[in-house]
């Protein structure tokens, strides 16, 4: 009977702690999606709540971002969007850095690039500003932006 116990605890304490490898890896991935987002969001000028929501329908439906709780998205997302709040150009700033530590992860990196763009155009209006922060995204990546079409 105590076998059993540990061995049904040990399982759970197993998945427990692949989660939390799980985020623990992919939590620059959640924040570059996050700062590339706020990023376009910025970019005109109006933060359209379209652009929010698509960005949080991405994270809960993606397999490596599924993983992290509502709460800390929200808080990852006040923590960018409050320094673009304070200082439009310093918060373009700190979102790339952030963007840029997926740069030796090619990968990454583009789908960082496809999921700004998807947010940009959620609202139905990919303009100049939102073209050339998305440019500005490929730089800080490596990425070259004709393979998204800009």
């Amino acid at each position: 009977m105590a076998l059993d116990w540990l061995k049904s605890n040990f399982d759970a304490a197993k998945k427990r702690a692949q989660e939390e490898i799980t985020k623990f890896k992919n939590a620059d991935f959640m924040n570059a999606v996050i700062a590339a987002c706020a990023k376009m969001a910025y970019a005109d000028g109006i933060v359209d709540p379209k652009e929010k929501q698509k960005m949080m329908q991405f994270i809960q439906f993606s397999d490596e971002l599924k993983v992290f709780k509502t709460d800390d998205v929200i808080a990852s997302w006040s923590s960018i969007s409050g320094k673009f709040d304070f200082d439009l150009e310093m918060g373009g700033i700190d979102a790339l850095k952030t963007i840029g530590k997926l740069r030796s992860k090619p990968d990454a990196a583009r789908a960082v690039v496809r999921v700004a763009i998807i947010i940009a155009n959620s609202d139905g209006n990919f303009d100049e500003h939102e073209k050339k922060a998305a440019r500005e995204i490929c730089a800080e990546l490596g990425v070259d932006p004709s393979e998204f079409g800009l």
